[in-house]
């Protein structure tokens, strides 16, 4: 069966859990020793704007601004004694770490937590803060895991799954629980980020025992949709590659266990991409003035999506923010993205006659709207290229119509919404046309973001090619993000795809972009 990025799961998957008893695991759980049962809050703001009743989970509440903290604890407290004597370790990129050191501390044993060295400051200081000791190990979370394993073994430690575990489920599980115990009317769906697949397991496996008419509905980002992957492949696979901004569910493989539950309770999964999530991140804010991290994000911006693709309302939706440890720095990043993704914001690639009052005539045809950004590209004597950014106040209906009013007084026009390569590097780029610049090809690029990750970068390019065009900008997150031009001398082609590959660095050609022939060639 096809699936696509709203994905319906086959009826007949849905089976009866035998083993284990996951509703008497989840009542059995002991979590509030360290939890706390969080609010079910509606969403004023939203509800209003989509037409349905949105109700929001708000896990970002936790003492350590995750739910984790529930299946840690819950699966610590169910250890003997024996087991937890020489304490405990885990691998973690962050939320997880912070559950494992919180309940270690209650029981007043030693936790041990291997996160990856582009773990942001905040989750490392918060580990430290709790009593945990850490060790920064690998660019990710499969080398972290790796050697959380060997360490394991070193130092007679008990591994904590983050989510491969029955008892870990179970304690996310309670999440679920206090959801139908909280709010006694009939839910339409109930959506939920997934990452390895815990959280969405323990939640689905006690609404659809209480409530199975539930729709049970998992997001992931569209760059690490391992859980969507697996379902389609009908076993657990492992992703070449995932993408890091929502770095609490950016996992290559989910669990074996994870993966069975979902196949069998899950009804859809539905991917969004960045844009998308930073747009959730702003409702969550509108209507909370609290900032979730990007993974706490997933569950309205899978929402909206589904709304948006079966124009549904009156529903009633439970969303689960759950999570909100979010460095900082992200948030300029996250603020420029948002706006594109809700469609409050459109980017032109708009060419204009190089005179003067040509720019005053632009801005009558777009009439009384808001000019958020202008970024000027002399071309020759007789035009210009304008990057353009727009307020919108009217979303898709109202980018069409300004496409074909612009379009309808002559002037050529590039939609660059979408284009990637335009939202993350040219709008920062614009400037003077370069001459004689002679074989030029355009690569954009991914590199783990550590203390000399720019200068390894450099270096691992080498100097058989030269750079003729370069931008870097540090978005506050786990990696790095170049556009590099590099001039390729004809017949060597094949020789620098071989190189780069050899890399390891994740990359892409991007020489016939659009934004790239209008703005930097």
């Amino acid at each position: 069966m096809r699936y696509s990025s709203l994905a319906m799961l086959p009826v007949e998957d849905h089976k009866t859990t035998a083993e284990p008893d996951y509703p008497g695991l989840i009542r059995a759980s002991s979590v509030y020793d360290v939890a706390v049962e969080t609010p079910l809050e509606p969403a004023v703001n939203l509800s209003e704007r989509l037409g349905c009743r949105i109700l929001m989970k708000r896990e970002d509440l936790q003492p350590v601004f995750s739910f984790k903290l529930r299946g840690a604890y819950n699966k610590l407290n169910s250890l003997p004694d024996a087991a937890l004597k020489g304490g405990v370790i885990c691998s973690s990129a962050g939320n997880h770490a912070q559950g494992v050191a919180l309940a270690a501390r209650c029981k007043g044993i030693p936790a041990v937590v291997v996160m990856p060295e582009t773990t942001p400051s905040i989750k490392v200081e918060a580990v430290r803060s709790l009593g945990g000791e850490v060790v920064l190990h690998g660019d990710n979370y499969d080398e972290a895991y790796q050697h959380a394993t060997r360490l394991r073994g070193e130092r007679d430690l008990t591994f904590i799954h983050p989510f491969d575990d029955p008892l870990v489920i179970a304690g996310q599980g309670t999440i679920g629980r206090e959801i139908l115990d909280q709010f006694r009317e009939p839910i339409d769906a109930v959506f939920v980020p997934i990452g390895g697949g815990g959280l969405i397991s323990g939640i689905a496996a006690w609404i659809k025992s209480v409530s199975p008419s539930v729709r049970i509905v998992g997001v992931e980002p569209v760059d690490s949709a391992a859980m969507l992957a697996s379902i389609e492949k009908g076993e657990p696979v492992t992703l070449d590659h995932v993408g890091i901004f929502a770095d609490g569910v950016a996992v290559r493989r989910v669990g074996d266990e994870t993966f069975r539950l979902c196949q069998q309770l899950v009804d859809e999964i539905v991917t969004v991409d960045t844009d998308q999530i930073c747009a959730g991140i702003r409702d969550i804010f509108e209507d909370t003035r609290s900032i979730v991290e990007p993974a706490g994000a997933l569950a309205v911006a899978g929402m909206k999506k589904y709304v948006a693709e079966r124009a549904e309302t009156g529903q009633t939706f439970v969303v689960v923010n759950c999570g909100a440890n979010v460095n900082f720095d992200r948030l300029r990043h996250i603020a420029e993205r948002a706006a594109v993704g809700e469609q409050r914001e459109m980017l032109l690639a708009v060419e204009i006659p190089e005179q003067p009052g040509s720019f005053r005539h632009f801005c009558e045809a777009l009439g009384r709207r808001s000019v958020t950004e202008f970024n000027y590209r002399y071309s020759d004597s007789r035009k210009a290229h304008i990057f353009v950014g727009v307020e919108l106040t009217g979303g898709t209906k109202e980018r069409e119509d300004i496409i074909a009013k612009l379009r309808g007084e002559g002037y050529p026009l590039a939609d660059l919404s979408d284009n990637e390569v335009a939202k993350l590097h040219v709008r920062h780029m614009v400037g003077g046309i370069p001459v004689n610049i002679e074989n030029e090809h355009l690569f954009r690029f991914e590199f783990p973001e550590r203390p000399g990750a720019l200068l390894d970068f450099l270096a691992a390019v080498g100097n058989n090619w030269n750079i003729s065009l370069f931008h870097y900008r540090n978005h506050g997150s786990d990696y790095g993000r170049i556009l590099a031009g590099i001039q390729v001398p004809p017949g060597e082609a094949d020789e620098l795809e071989s190189h780069l590959a050899e890399l390891g660095y994740p990359h892409w050609e991007e020489t016939g972009n659009p934004a790239y022939a209008m703005f930097l060639a």
